[in-house]
């Protein structure tokens, strides 16, 4: 296949071993997420970070933060949030034009910007800029690496594999708050090095992640739906195999997927957020109703408090009574449980 570059990996593995390692790349993304979460909680306890340079607390006589403008912090940890909604508005449409592996790459490329602004941020508005920009970066990726995995993916396992992703976010969380805990060892807990070099930590897999995955094929799907079906059809091969009883698999899928991609063309008559999300001209596809079921799915899992236990478990524990020596480590062990709880249900 002239067309796909000589380097790209789906000439070398194919079947189980080349989807494996497509959503090893895909779990690096959302390990990146769920340490980016998680991160927060260890750095807003960091006397130099709040008091130094965020300037919104100082210590108590016992060593325990005082935070003096709640506003603030809260304000620099959830402009994040801001940012990862306008990166997935934004990723999701430039997936759709420019395909997901570019869409990927530019994700990436974005976050390490933000993470780069972060590490070295010395006052509020700077982390708040470097915050949102991180947050956008973060937003492209999630919006579209998913989507690439389960396009790649087989419909029997698209559930297996989309678990293991979502593992991996939350093993992020317990890498980020494990790795502040071992940072406050370091001259006593004093000094920016506990927090900055945490938020540093992230750049690795961001750098990473852009590099290679330029080595991965593009999402057959994509591929029909822009005209590319040579491609889109050696890819399937190489993903499904083309011998003994896989023959005939391959070729099978890529015609549900056109003419599914045929459908869509001639159904649904406009494809802006706002006709999905109310589901105008969408046709006997329905996408209103899928599109509010999920909405509403995310929002009602983040009423259950999920994201403040995650960001904010060293204050929660503190308030409980519990020393600001202890609280680390505790909230540490409680992201182990969390995890691994998570694998029953």
């Amino acid at each position: 296949m002239d067309l796909i570059s000589k380097h790209n990996v789906v000439h070398k593995l194919e079947k189980r071993s080349l989807l494996i390692a497509i959503n090893c790349i895909a779990a690096l993304s959302i390990f990146f997420f769920g340490y980016d979460q998680g991160m927060m909680g260890g750095v807003n306890g960091a006397q130099n970070y709040y008091e130094d340079h965020m300037h919104f607390g100082h210590p108590k006589a016992d060593g325990t933060p005082e935070i003096t403008n709640e506003l603030l912090q809260g304000g620099i940890v959830s402009i994040y949030y801001v940012g990862t909604l306008i990166g997935c508005l934004v990723g999701g449409w430039f997936g759709d034009e420019y395909g997901r592996i570019k869409t990927i790459a530019l994700g990436a490329a974005w976050a390490v910007i933000g993470a780069c602004l972060q590490t070295s941020a010395m006052n509020a508005p700077w982390m708040i800029f470097a915050r949102l920009i991180n947050g956008w970066g973060t937003g492209i990726l999630n919006a579209i690496v998913p989507v690439w995995a389960t396009e790649t993916a087989e419909h029997k396992s698209r559930g297996q594999f989309v678990a293991i992703e979502f593992t991996l976010n939350i093993f992020g969380v317990v890498v980020a708050y494990w790795l502040q805990y071992a940072c406050n060892f370091y001259k006593g807990g004093n000094g920016s090095f506990i927090w900055r070099f945490p938020i540093a930590f992230q750049i690795v897999p961001l750098i990473f992640l852009f590099g290679i995955v330029w080595l991965f094929p593009e999402s057959p799907r994509w591929l029909v739906k822009v005209g590319r079906e040579e491609e889109a059809r050696y890819i399937l091969g190489r993903l499904r195999g083309e011998t003994g009883e896989d023959l005939g698999r391959a070729e099978a899928e890529f015609q549900d997927i056109r003419n599914i991609a045929e459908l869509e063309r001639k159904t649904a008559s406009r494809t802006s957020y706002w006709s999905m999300f109310t589901g105008r001209g969408s046709g006997k596809l329905h996408i209103g109703r899928r599109v509010q079921l999920v909405v509403w799915l995310q929002i009602m899992q983040e009423w259950i408090g999920i994201a403040g236990v995650t960001i904010y478990a060293p204050t929660i524990f503190r308030t409980a009574g519990i020393s600001q020596t202890d609280v680390q480590w505790i909230s540490g062990l409680n992201t182990i449980t969390y995890m691994v709880i998570q694998q029953y249900q």
